[in-house]
């Protein structure tokens, strides 16, 4: 967590209220700069998956150690982005130290300002409210099946997909133990989709029609026209998991996502082979980002955010 350094009685204060779940300044500037923890960095790469392919961007990098620590470890390439200009020159001097300056750079910039669209890793020790302004952002530059992994702080109504607590005796502020939380770039699956496929008394016509906010789809089917039960919809970057249930059994789809196409494989119930499995996008919607009812007490007072 970093930017500009603030009073240390003011930061124990700005902690304090984190912890309580208060509301937070939503400036990049306001963040206070707290180390993270050794192990919570080894943590949160392994959240991430993150290897020698990735190219990882760290917003609010601070003395630069997650991405030296990627880097050293994995050969990782990437960037951290710091307002504080003392702590970009420390992390490029460390990144010199111990030999990875050739792999990872260091900004001293904005991180609203900066162009993360090259990032297949993004890592983050940010406030919550920074992290409801960043996300925007977020949606706006990253591809579906880019990991974020943040440590304690989340991004409001977007739920992780996958959350750890470990223990963190060494931390500096609240309980020793920290969470670290994994989101995926979702694509947007929302609209309506149509397919054919076998079933019983010839060829059968499907329709989903699907809602989506952030990873979350929701929505009705059909089959020749008759509403039938879904069991499962699911998103995972670019991949979906659908389960229907009607007259011919169970049938569980998989499949990528490219433009307005899912190809994947249906299988059933019944302990045939998988089939191939194609789905047209015929009505485009539109994924639902918003912040919804995040509310923050700030001074006494409830109040929304407005982002």
């Amino acid at each position: 967590m970093t930017a500009r350094r603030l009073s240390a009685g003011f930061c124990r204060s700005l902690l304090l209220l984190v912890l309580c779940g208060h509301g937070m300044p939503s400036h990049a500037s306001d963040v206070p700069y707290v180390p993270t923890p050794m192990n919570v960095v080894d943590a949160m790469l392994g959240m991430g998956g993150v290897g020698a392919d990735d190219y990882l961007v760290d917003l609010g990098s601070g003395d630069g150690r997650i991405s030296i620590r990627a880097a050293s470890r994995f050969g990782t390439r990437g960037m951290g982005v710091d307002l504080d200009d003392n702590l970009v020159s420390m992390a490029r001097a460390a990144a010199m130290q111990q030999g990875v300056a050739d792999k990872v750079v260091f900004e001293a910039r904005d991180l609203f300002d900066t162009d993360i669209s090259r990032a297949t890793v993004v890592t983050a020790y940010l406030l919550n409210s920074v992290n409801l302004r960043l996300r925007p952002q977020l949606f706006a530059q990253l591809r579906p099946g880019i990991r974020i992994v943040s440590h304690d702080f989340g991004f409001g109504n977007w739920q992780p997909d996958r959350k750890i607590t470990i223990d963190v005796p060494d931390k500096r502020y609240g309980p020793p133990h920290s969470d670290i939380m994994l989101w995926v770039m979702p694509a947007d699956f929302s609209g309506v989709w149509q397919w054919r496929l076998p079933g019983k008394g010839g060829e059968l016509q499907y329709e989903l029609r699907l809602g989506q906010k952030f990873q979350m789809l929701e929505g009705t089917a059909l089959v020749q026209g008759r509403p039938v039960r879904l069991s499962e919809a699911q998103v995972r970057g670019g991949t979906v998991q659908i389960t229907l249930i009607d007259d011919n059994g169970v049938r569980r789809y998989s499949g990528q996502i490219s433009g307005n196409r899912i190809t994947g494989e249906m299988a059933s119930n019944d302990g045939g082979q998988p089939v191939v499995w194609q789905a047209v996008r015929i009505k485009t919607g539109k994924m639902d980002i918003s912040a919804g009812a995040t509310d923050f007490i700030v001074a006494g007072r409830l109040i929304k955010e407005q982002l």
